[in-house]
């Protein structure tokens, strides 16, 4: 009994455990030091879960994006762009919060004590479009544009940026093969200080990666105020006291934007809100009675 209360109190945590167990299950990847390339390994996952990861029995779907996008056989994909949509329009970036593996790790990383933690950046709002910033550029256009003799592109964000890609899928290949390790270069390095830092910030900041820099995380986000499932605020019960506001690791106040394209639905506002005037439903939300006299236009009012 003690161990199915501790699950319900972490029930997040469990999920997030669980799922990335799945998505990386081949554990003989491991093992032998090789990419499992296996049946499945045409199908993508919700999260950003490396392809090379020697575990990983399925794609991320933004490095099979850009690998579409820079092959000279095929500029689009309905499979990918079609798998992008439906997650998105159904569950937006509930993926983030509780499927995603390398957001586990951040939330493993931002749990360490003893180290006091930013809740404001600078310039905070400007760089959560960097997010987008890094889709168009990255993932959209330098594959389709920066291609070789053949006519291919080079998936660039997996190749100069991912952090998750280093983490889940080239340092545990380079440790396990002489080889890789003969020919690792300056490209190998610079993807190892991304990782770094990263690490180093997720310490001190909540998932930086995630608000910052991950294209996956910025396409479901587009989805977040249309998806079926979403937040709602009962706002004759919402005092707008601002806890659930101050208590978001994300910075969002979802009295006023329950559906934030920031939000990742891990469910602490409705823990901590003492009215319970927020939670969830695959229903479409009917518009709030607010009070005329309120001035935070909030999106209930809109």
């Amino acid at each position: 009994m003690d161990l199915v209360k501790k699950i319900k109190s972490n029930l997040r945590l469990t999920v997030q455990i669980v799922f990335t167990a799945l998505t990386n299950g081949y554990f003989l990847g491991f093992a032998k030091g090789k990419i499992y390339q296996g049946d499945s390994k045409q199908l993508c996952v919700p999260g950003l879960n490396c392809y090379s990861c020697p575990g990983a029995v399925g794609s991320c779907p933004i490095g099979s994006l850009q690998a579409v996008l820079g092959s000279r056989n095929f500029k689009f994909s309905f499979y990918i762009i079609g798998f992008l949509m439906m997650i998105g329009a159904f569950i937006g970036r509930f993926v983030c919060g509780w499927l995603c593996p390398f957001g586990l790790v951040q939330d493993l990383l931002y749990k360490i004590p003893g180290i006091k933690k930013i809740k404001k950046v600078i310039f905070d709002k400007q760089l959560r479009y960097l997010k987008y910033v890094i889709l168009v550029v990255f993932v959209i256009i330098m594959p389709l544009t920066l291609t070789n003799y053949a006519g291919d592109g080079n998936p660039w964000f997996c190749k100069l940026i991912c952090p998750s890609g280093t983490f889940f899928a080239g340092i545990p290949l380079v440790s396990m093969n002489s080889s890789l390790r003969r020919i690792i270069g300056p490209l190998f390095t610079w993807k190892v200080f991304i990782l770094v830092s990263t690490v180093i910030l997720s310490i001190k900041i909540y998932r930086p990666f995630c608000k910052y820099l991950c294209p996956l995380g910025g396409i479901y986000g587009l989805f977040n105020n249309y998806s079926l499932y979403k937040y709602e605020v009962d706002y004759d019960k919402c005092t707008k006291c601002g806890l659930c506001e101050k208590k978001c690791d994300m910075n969002v106040a979802a009295y006023k934007t329950p559906n934030s394209a920031e939000c990742i639905r891990c469910g602490k506002c409705i823990e901590v809100c003492p009215k319970k005037a927020i939670s969830t439903t695959f229903s479409k939300s009917q518009k709030p009675n607010c009070n005329s006299n309120c001035k935070l236009n909030c999106s209930g009012c809109k």
